[in-house]
């Protein structure tokens, strides 16, 4: 009768959640400190466009019950549970182009996106 003992399998570290920027972080930042002082960003996803989704984001008094912290850089956002899946490894950035500027999503969990850039797959 043979015994063996196999060493236990290491768990593998998953990602964050989501991570910011420094552009997004600073952005975030003046945003928390005046115009939405006292609230969070939540940030979810949400049926739309050509390509079916499109992020969410919207500034809330407190959490919801279906919302996960993340804390990154010091500030605070809330993820829609039932956006998190989609989410995964995601950092969020802050872009300045010359007719516009805000939020944009580098997600490693995109297939693609539509022309306009409005929406995405996975």
């Amino acid at each position: 009768m043979s015994t063996s003992t196999a060493a236990p399998r290491s768990k593998r570290e998953l990602p964050p959640l989501m991570s910011l920027s420094e552009g997004a972080a600073e952005r975030l930042r003046r945003l928390y400190e005046k115009a939405e002082a006292g609230r969070l960003l939540r940030i979810g996803v949400k049926t739309k466009g050509c390509s079916g989704m499109a992020y969410d984001l919207t500034f809330v008094d407190e959490p919801g019950p279906g919302d996960e912290r993340v804390t990154d850089k010091g500030l605070t956002v809330l993820v829609d549970r039932k956006a998190s899946l989609y989410l995964i490894g995601t950092m969020m950035d802050y872009e300045v182009k010359p007719m516009s500027a805000g939020f944009v999503f580098v997600n490693p969990n995109e297939q693609g996106r539509c022309g306009c850039g409005e929406s995405f797959h996975v």
